[in-house]
């Protein structure tokens, strides 16, 4: 697929929070679109994908001189309240594009010189390991949420073919968590997983985040049903996954083997106090 990059100039880049994310006071995208297209990103129903014209996944808004905007909405926002930033709600801010712009990087410096209450970084790019740096330097102020949704590269590939691969999730999540981050996986859709996959997460992190499409994706399930994610279940034979009752299962499955802190749906992804 041919990506289409574009550099815009945004008119702000610190935006309030609202429906999922309402308890932070803000959120924060270094760009627009997201080229790991996952088949079952909430984002493909909202009016700035359906109404570019171009398929999901297809094209990128680069947002020039953000971090400059960033330093100067902060400095506003701070005036106001404790600020509580969500990073990203609806790009990955670690996707390939990421390597060459550097705009989430770029973010991050800002914030290590005007710490904010509380940063939560979610993404399930293994790029994130590269700014350990700065991580380390906002201490018990951050969290890092890499998106592990299965232990099982051939569901990965069945679902998001252009994400990162599980193992390389696993590799990232241990090195961040080794360095001393706050980290957390997030097994966020729930896809089809193995016995294993509690120890398995046991190892790289002390926390994790479970959700489904149901809880998950701010409509109940419809979003998802709008998406045909149900038809990439039953052509694969998973059927049995695509249903409220597996969440309840694998719930069973990591209180009983997971060797850490269990969060269910927006429980896991909300500010911390500090």
């Amino acid at each position: 697929m041919k990506i289409t990059i574009e550099h815009k100039i945004p008119t702000r880049v610190l935006t309030p929070a609202s429906g999922y994310l309402t308890e932070y006071s803000h959120t924060l995208n270094p760009y627009v679109g997201c080229t790991f297209a996952c088949s079952y990103c909430y984002v493909r129903r909202m009016p700035v994908a359906l109404f570019r014209g171009s398929p999901w996944g297809s094209w990128v808004d680069v947002k020039q001189n953000a971090a400059d905007h960033l330093r100067t909405e902060l400095k506003r926002a701070n005036q106001k309240g404790p600020v509580t930033i969500f990073l990203s709600s609806s790009t990955d801010p670690y996707q390939p594009v990421e390597y060459r712009e550097k705009i989430t990087r770029s973010f991050l410096e800002v914030l290590a010189e005007n710490p904010p209450a509380f940063l939560f970084v979610q993404t399930r790019s293994p790029l994130v390991v590269r700014d350990i740096d700065l991580f380390c330097q906002l201490k018990n102020r951050i969290r890092i949420s890499l998106t592990i949704e299965t232990d099982r590269d051939d569901v990965r590939r069945a679902f998001a073919p252009l994400s990162p691969s599980i193992p390389a999730r696993l590799s990232a999540l241990k090195r961040l968590t080794a360095a001393g981050v706050p980290t957390q996986a997030a097994v966020s859709p729930l896809l089809p997983c193995t016995p294993a996959f509690p120890k398995t997460l046991s190892a790289v992190t002390s926390r994790v985040c479970i959700d489904d499409f149901f809880r998950g994706d701010g409509s109940g399930g419809k979003r998802t049903e709008q998406l045909g994610i149900r038809q990439i279940f039953h052509q694969n034979g998973w059927d049995e996954w695509y249903d409220k009752e597996a969440y309840t299962r694998l719930i069973a499955d990591f209180q009983r083997d997971f060797k850490g802190q269990i969060y269910l749906s927006q429980t896991g992804f909300l500010p911390e106090s500090v």
